[in-house]
């Protein structure tokens, strides 16, 4: 046991975990999130100099977070946008279609959302739905999708012509840890908003999913806008790693400074290949 008194009296983290071993207190759990935060503020630092760099620079780039329901999508992303300037990036979460929107180019409720000039847009989902999910659950025709499928290389062609910086994250789950959220959510008032009847279908209609993404990857996977695949069962460390991967895909201004390393771990982190489409959920 620690006294008030005592911890009033620490000056620093080794001061701190002297005493937790003076007094065969476990620290396993605190050093862990001690150094998750460290890194994670280090990490920060530097998406706030790419945000500068690209501003300067009139870069446009858009990050798009796809995954099954429960991966992370949004608390990845809240990583990201932090301490970003907000007249500078935005997030993007689109509501289903409207009646309207049901009845034009599938592309064209994406297409005013992408950057402008200077500006980093996170897509918590995006045309990818169509990909999955829609087919999924039945929101589309087979037409609907497999025009889709066609049409999606050429619309990211363009854009990567045009100077569109796109960057595409998968975020892999077990179907064992999407059920532990799951349920955590469900038991959490502040987070039971989060659970929908589509998530209910997640378990049900696992290999379906698995089927649809399989095909997604090797469909949509190009060498100009590449699926990156992040495993995400440690959350922490899935997001520390996912934004080491997009820091690592730019030179940008005082990167040579860096307080941390910037080339994410490749045992979490990894290009799609075909050879191990079967090992990602």
């Amino acid at each position: 046991m620690i006294t008030g008194e005592e911890f009033e009296n620490l000056k620093n983290h080794d001061d701190l975990f002297s005493l937790l071993k003076e007094r065969d207190i476990s620290c396993k759990k605190v050093k862990s999130t001690l150094l998750y935060d460290k890194e994670l503020r280090l990490l920060q630092i530097e998406l706030v100099k790419l945000q500068n760099w690209a501003s300067k620079n009139k870069k446009r780039i858009a990050i798009i977070f796809e995954g099954r329901d429960a991966a992370g999508k949004g608390g990845n992303i809240r990583r990201f946008m932090e301490h970003l300037n907000p007249r500078s990036s935005r997030l993007v979460a689109l509501n289903k279609p409207t009646e309207i929107e049901k009845g034009q180019w599938y592309f064209q409720r994406y297409i005013k959302e992408l950057p402008n000039p200077g500006e980093i847009v996170f897509f918590d989902r995006s045309w990818y739905n169509r990909a999955v999910v829609e087919p999924v659950m039945d929101f589309c025709t087979e037409k609907q999708y497999k025009e889709f499928l066609v049409q999606v290389p050429e619309f990211e062609h363009m854009m990567y012509e045009d100077g569109v910086i796109i960057i595409k994250f998968w975020l892999s789950i077990s179907k064992e840890e999407q059920q532990k959220r799951f349920e955590a959510r469900n038991e959490n008032p502040l987070k039971r908003w989060k659970f929908s009847p589509v998530d209910k279908q997640g378990q049900l209609l696992w290999d379906k999913y698995t089927r649809y993404k399989a095909d997604m990857f090797t469909k949509t996977h190009t060498t100009y806008s590449p699926w990156i695949i992040i495993k995400t069962n440690d959350k922490k460390l899935a997001r520390l790693e996912t934004i080491r991967h997009v820091l690592s895909q730019f030179n940008y201004d005082g990167k040579e400074k860096a307080g941390t390393i910037l080339n994410p771990d490749p045992n979490i982190v990894m290009r799609y290949y075909r050879s191990n489409s079967g090992q990602i959920d």
